[in-house]
């Protein structure tokens, strides 16, 4: 059975895709503090500030790494600059999540895989600066998977939304923001089917489909808590901005390409009546 190590294993999207992949694979993963995975074999402490993965990487032997670490940027960046190094001389490859903020620079059209990248944010420039690390090694050594905002049932921006419904309090929108989205659910089921179908290259992994920020947020709230909210509306340019990467080359299967509307429905699939 491959082995895989998922760096960041502890974090929202990382323990998703642990769970995802589990059954399937001989997966491994790391964690940072949290206590809740200290008792758990497959999971190998790592502070990326302190120390380096040589150690997990000798003991796991990975041929698969998918990246979903957090925390100091050039902490990250110097642990990925040694694993670039270690793909490159090993029967090995990596998974990079990046993000959509590789592109938020372009204000007036969404984003395609070969897009060039432009960033004016200091956490867009520093994916950036990864994205190039990996670009370097050998075609079918990376995987760069791009993702847009990320819901699911209980993950951090639901929950955020959640707490703001049940203490009114204003949650903040962007009227004239155009994105796409996807769901934790929906992701781990793109990721499984990249790994299994062993796809390299650049991949956009979220809905087909678009739409404003505030109108999806809206949304939400109308589904999840049958009440109308109360939003603080934040303009940042005085046109409409698109901040959404589509896939035009690397398309997934149909069954595997979400609307927004697929989003809005994995997070109301529960008993509302507890979020009012």
């Amino acid at each position: 059975m491959k082995s895989i190590l998922i760096l960041g294993g502890s974090g929202y999207v990382g323990n998703v895709l642990y769970k995802e992949l589990a059954p399937y694979y001989n997966t491994f993963a790391t964690y940072n503090s949290s206590k809740d995975f200290t008792k758990n074999q497959h999971f190998f402490p790592f502070n990326i500030e302190e120390e380096g993965p040589e150690a997990i990487l000798r003991e796991v032997q990975p041929k698969l790494i998918i990246s979903s670490l957090r925390g100091d940027f050039n902490a990250q960046l110097e642990t990925h600059t040694f694993l670039a190094d270690y793909i490159k001389n090993k029967n090995c490859r990596m998974l990079f999540l990046s993000s959509a903020n590789v592109f938020d620079s372009f204000q007036h059209y969404p984003s395609y895989e070969y897009d060039k990248t432009l960033s004016e944010s200091i956490y867009g420039r520093f994916k950036i600066k990864i994205e190039n690390q990996l670009m370097r090694l050998a075609t079918g050594k990376y995987t760069i998977a791009r993702l847009p905002m990320i819901f699911g049932l209980n993950a951090p921006r639901t929950l955020e939304i959640d707490t703001a419904i049940k203490e009114n309090l204003p949650i903040e929108v962007f009227p004239n923001t155009i994105i796409n989205v996807n769901s934790d659910l929906r992701l781990s089921q793109q990721i499984h089917y990249l790994i299994n179908q062993q796809k390299t290259g650049i991949f956009h992994l979220g809905s087909s489909d678009l739409i404003s920020h505030f109108d999806f947020i809206k949304t939400i709230v109308e589904k999840r808590h049958h009440k109308p909210g109360i939003f603080k509306q934040v303009f940042t340019s005085n046109t409409m901005r698109y901040l959404a990467t589509l896939p035009k080359e690397n398309k997934l299967p149909n069954h595997l390409l979400p609307s927004y509307t697929d989003i809005i429905d994995d997070l109301t699939l529960v008993d509302s009546g507890k979020h009012r």
